[in-house]
This record gives structure tokens, C-alpha cells and sequence, in this order.
């Protein structure tokens, strides 16, 4: 195998500082989107990305952006990146290692003296995780003008406003008014991450080259009963929404399992129930669902049948219900002549990367509205994520970065791949 052109003490050095801000334990981070913690980490990124020789600044929707111009200012950029925001309960890898890998790879060029005919842009984009404010991808949504109308009066669970929240990173939501996405400004967008799952470790590949992402489907859904004594009312005349719930979630596992072999998955994550006390029957539950599947038939002929279940379940239990759709994205599939070059270039470096799904969402998955993309996974250990526990190997990271950087120089010095 062809020796490294990156920097890989270097990368790994940045990875390990930035694991320090919102460290908890000591392997995992919390970097809350808006919070001091990502501004803190933003900072961090935003001196590392001028020490490679960037121009760098902080966008309205929060989103940090190095620039790197190329010989023709008329050529579409290339946009690498990923999110260094966090879970509350997360890892030091997951964003992370595609925005600094994105970075050693403009570093590297440098230092090597290549002048690529298009700008490179390095973007660290706001909330990816969605964690907060119930809703992901806010930066690269905000970037390309895909944001909805109330998403500025997004709550988190402190009642803390998305407006609020931005204005106290040092955002003015005022900016957006003047904002507006040039269509074609961006040629391409590449993306380093780690696999979050198991399928590489169990090929044992260090690295693969992702097909397309699963569109995900998400739902916040409120059962409401009436609330009464755990002693003294009879079954046969209760409305307990837990129970209700209880049997929805229970139908959703089992519906997505349906299907032998295929990738659907279903996932509630959060629960609330009111009032909260062990001998009053629920009277209101809300729950989220997470709906994936890389084939939108499918998910919708899914939906439909979920939809159905929980109609039948109010009904049989006397509860009423709404429904608030928080997300709701297609699959979207990366580029065939990036796949091709990400295959070329791994060739040269003596490996043979499989193809393979996303079952998570990215910030590529809005990019790719806009922009052709392609993303390079790197192998987790047991394909844990979102977890302090998450794991990848150095050596693996580097040689996904590598292949970042033979990719990436070779769409630069090629500026008619984005004019033809």
C-alpha cells in the first residue's frame, strides 16, 4: 500500500483535542448544538481550519465554513465536511473526524503545493444531530434554503427557543432575510464519517464507499386518554394512553421486522407520560417514531399500515391522537462518477472498499438536493454510536482520510468533471 500523504499525528491530535470540549467520562463528549460546548468546539475547529491556511467564518445558521480559493472563482466548489455538534450522551468520532479529515485534506494540498482551479469549501454544519430541537440538519438545510416555518420556535426540553438559542451563539436569525442559496454555486459534496453500524467489522474492511442514505420518516405522536385512580377504576372502563402506546410501539417493532433481510427499522427513542405518578392511569402520552428504509415505497406502504394501527388502537381504547410529522426525507443516492472516483483511487492505494447503505441520515443527505455527492464510512468497533463507548481505530480513520484527500485532488485538478 502507497504511503499516507496526510498528516495523520496531526489529525489525530485534533481529534483528541476537540474530544476535551464536553467531555463526559472519559471517552464520551456532549456538544449540544447551540450550547457553550459547540461554540467552544466551533472555535477550536474555526483556528484550525486558518492555521491550514482557510479563510474561516461563522454563516447565519451557525454553520463554520473554511475557504480555501481555487484559480477560477467561476467553477463550481468542491464542499467537504461533516458536524462536530453532539448526542448529550455521544462519542468523539461521530461528525467529527469529516470535518478534521475534510481539513487535513486541504492542509495537505497546501503543503504540497497544489493550486486546484475551484474554491474548496470546509463546512462544520449547526445540528446535524437534531437532538435539541427535535429536528437535524438545521445548518445545511438553513445553507440551502430548505428551512420550514416555525423552526426558529423549536423548544428544547428547557424551554429554550432555536431563536433564542442562535441569537446566545452569536447568530442574529435577523441574517436570514438576507440570505439566499445561488443554485450551481456548489459542484460536489464529500463526506468522511464513521459507519455507525456493524457491516464493516463484520467484512472486516477498514473502510467502504456508501451507495445512498435511507430516507428517514420522523413522527411525534400524542395519545390522550382520561386520568383516574389506579385503584379504584376497572379495567373494562379505563382509557389508559400508556397502554395504547404501549401497544403501538410493541406493532411498530414488529411490522419493520416484517420483511426478512430488509433494512427497514423502526425506533421509538423518547417517551413522556402524564401525570407521571404510579397510581393514576396515563391520561396523555407522547412518544416519537423513527421510520428508515432505503426504499420509499416500501416505507410509505409502511406508514400507511402504522397510520392504521394507531387509529384502531385509539378507537379500542378510547383515546384520541395527533400527529406532528418533524421529518420526513426521501432516500437519496450518492453520485455514480464520485462512487467511480472513490473506487479509482482506493484501487491505487491497493484496496477493494465494498459498497454499502446508510441507515442514519447525514448532512450529505441535504446536499443532496443540491449537489452530486459521495460519502467514504469508516468501520466502528461492534458498530456502536451515539454512545461514549463509540470507537475507530486511528489507522482506519487515516486511511478513510486518505482516500478523502485522493478523491477530493482528484475532482480539483479536474475542473471540466464539473463543467461537462
Amino acid at each position: 500500500m502507497p504511503s499516507k500523504a496526510i498528516n495523520a499525528a496531526r489529525l489525530h491530535g485534533h481529534i483528541h483535542d476537540l474530544a476535551q470540549i464536553g467531555k463526559i467520562g472519559e471517552t464520551g463528549v456532549c456538544r449540544l448544538a447551540l450550547s457553550k460546548e459547540d461554540r467552544a468546539g466551533v472555535e477550536l475547529v474555526k483556528s484550525w481550519m486558518e492555521e491550514a491556511g482557510m479563510e474561516a467564518y461563522i454563516d447565519p445558521f451557525a454553520n463554520l465554513i473554511g475557504v480555501w480559493r481555487g484559480s477560477d472563482p467561476q467553477a463550481p466548489v468542491l464542499m467537504l465536511g461533516s458536524h462536530v455538534d453532539s448526542q448529550p450522551y455521544g462519542g468523539r468520532f461521530d461528525g467529527a473526524i469529516g470535518v478534521l479529515g475534510a481539513i487535513e485534506v486541504v492542509q495537505t494540498m497546501r503543503e504540497e503545493g497544489l493550486q486546484p482551479a475551484c474554491t474548496i469549501e470546509v463546512v462544520a454544519f449547526c445540528d446535524e444531530e437534531g437532538c435539541r430541537f427535535n429536528k437535524g440538519l438545521f445548518g445545511v438545510r438553513g445553507m440551502t434554503g430548505k428551512l420550514e416555518v416555525d423552526e426558529l420556535d423549536r423548544m428544547d426540553k428547557n424551554g429554550v427557543t432555536r431563536r433564542e438559542a442562535l441569537l446566545e451563539f452569536g447568530c442574529d436569525p435577523a441574517d436570514f432575510e438576507g440570505y439566499a442559496f445561488q443554485a450551481g454555486r456548489i459542484g460536489a459534496f464529500l463526506e468522511l464519517h464513521i459507519e455507525q453500524g456493524p457491516v464493516l467489522e463484520s467484512l472486516n474492511e477498514p473502510i467502504g464507499i456508501v451507495s445512498g442514505i435511507s430516507g428517514p420518516l420522523w413522527l411525534t405522536v400524542e395519545m390522550t386518554g382520561f386520568a383516574g385512580h389506579a385503584g379504584s377504576v376497572p379495567m373494562s372502563m379505563r382509557h389508559d394512553a400508556l397502554l395504547g402506546s404501549a401497544k403501538i410501539i410493541v406493532a411498530l417493532n414488529e411490522l419493520v421486522r416484517r420483511e426478512p433481510g430488509a433494512p427497514t427499522v423502526g425506533t421509538v427513542g423518547s417517551l413522556s407520560v402524564f401525570p407521571d405518578s404510579r397510581n393514576i392511569i396515563p391520561e396523555k402520552v407522547s412518544f416519537t417514531i423513527d421510520l428508515r428504509d432505503i426504499e420509499i415505497r416500501r416505507r410509505n406502504a409502511h406508514e400507511t399500515e402504522l397510520l392504521s394501527i394507531i387509529e384502531n388502537v385509539a378507537c379500542e381504547h378510547g383515546l384520541t391522537y395527533t400527529i406532528r410529522e418533524d421529518t420526513n426525507s426521501e432516500p437519496r443516492y450518492c453520485a455514480d462518477w464520485i462512487k467511480e472516483s472513490l473506487h479509482q483511487e482506493a484501487a491505487l492505494m491497493g484496496m477493494k472498499p465494498p459498497e454499502l447503505m446508510s441507515g442514519p441520515f447525514h448532512d450529505s443527505l441535504a446536499m443532496s438536493h443540491v449537489c452530486d455527492y459521495g460519502m467514504i464510512f469508516v468501520r466502528c468497533l461492534e458498530g456502536i454510536s451515539h454512545n461514549p463507548k463509540e470507537y475507530a481505530s486511528p489507522e482506519d480513520i487515516s486511511l478513510g482520510t486518505e482516500l478523502l484527500y485522493r478523491t477530493a485532488r482528484r475532482i480539483v485538478m479536474e475542473k471540466e468533471r464539473f463543467q461537462g
